[in-house]
């Protein structure tokens, strides 16, 4: 049984010291957006079959996440009024803000700088798709082969929903290791030379035992 319950702390002792599979990837693409309300609300479809509404507002934001879950959402004010103030109503056409917000240094490819953050009112007919009316406003406009919006008024250059590596998870690692090889022995020299220390305890307490019985 001695033996049995070292083995067990053994094991446990070097599952610790296995390090976890840190979430180190995301993807880099456009988020599109509804308003409702005072709030943003990931959209349910695709910008190239909802078909918004005169007076809505629609949001499109360039950043790196998981998933919808932790998308970052379009920044700024977000009111119809405002943005389409100097587009006045005609008939046959509907009115539709835009916000678009190409996200920050951090979430940009390689070598580009997003632009900044725009508004603007698109006027367009009324059957018109939120993609169409992103068109008329922010050309050009990029897809892949799977109708997936890739770039809006030519940012960025190229990719298109790429996975990217997290780069803040990357430093945090490394600089743990860093800190483990600058503080003397690592954790996992002292927690093995303990385990060892544990095994040998047993193994003379149970030795013992046998030259008594």
């Amino acid at each position: 049984m001695i033996r049995r319950g070292a083995a067990l702390l053994l094991a446990g002792l070097l599952l610790a010291l296995v390090p976890g599979q840190a979430q180190a990837t995301g993807y880099r693409y456009w988020s599109f957006w509804e308003r409702d309300g005072a709030h943003w609300v990931y959209a349910t479809q695709g910008p190239s079959t909802t078909r918004p509404s005169d007076g809505d507002v629609q949001g499109f934001r360039f950043s790196v996440s998981e998933d919808s879950s932790d998308s970052a959402r379009p920044r700024g004010a977000a009111d119809f009024a405002a943005i389409c103030a100097g587009t006045p109503a005609a008939d046959g056409r509907k009115r539709v803000a835009l916000v678009i917000d190409f996200g920050t240094r951090a979430d940009a490819p390689s070598g580009e700088s997003p632009p900044a953050r725009r508004t603007a009112c698109a006027s367009v007919s009324p059957d018109a798709t939120a993609a169409e009316a992103l068109a008329a406003v922010a050309k050009p406009l990029r897809y892949d082969t799977n109708a997936l919006l890739c770039a809006i008024a030519g940012y960025p250059r190229t990719g298109c929903g790429e996975q990217v590596a997290n780069s803040s998870t990357a430093t945090s690692t490394s600089t743990s290791k860093k800190e483990t090889q600058d503080s003397g022995p690592s954790l996992g020299l002292l927690a093995g030379t303990a385990a060892v220390a544990v095994l040998g305890a047993a193994a003379a307490w149970q030795a013992r035992q046998r030259r008594r019985a």
